[in-house]
């Protein structure tokens, strides 16, 4: 009696595991492309990022390398500047305006 149940039960339910089977293959096959899809644009993504993220590290790597470059070279001639500025301000000061006509 018992095996006449299981193989009732066997009869019932290896057709309904073989239509699972495949219904899950033809839904693997159908979404594979979208897969590989997704898998070669993030992966063409990620090395752009990297290369991209090297280039600009890179340069603000040599920026930062340049500015304190160009402050070691300009902070000792600072005294000289400003002499400068003094000096082109006092000219400035001393040589008479040209007179405004008001209409």
């Amino acid at each position: 009696m018992i095996e006449a149940m299981l193989g009732l039960a066997l009869l019932v339910a290896i057709p309904l595991v073989l239509v699972g089977l495949v219904l899950k293959l033809a839904l693997f096959l159908l979404f594979l492309p979208f897969k590989i899809l997704g898998f070669v644009l993030r992966l063409v993504t990620g090395v752009l990022g990297a290369v991209f993220g090297l280039a600009f590290s890179g340069l603000g790597l040599a920026a930062g390398v340049l500015g304190v470059v160009a402050v070691a070279l300009l902070v000792p001639l600072l005294p000289l500047v400003l002499l400068g500025v003094l000096v082109v301000a006092a000219v400035r000061a001393a040589r008479p305006r040209a007179a405004v006509q008001v209409i």
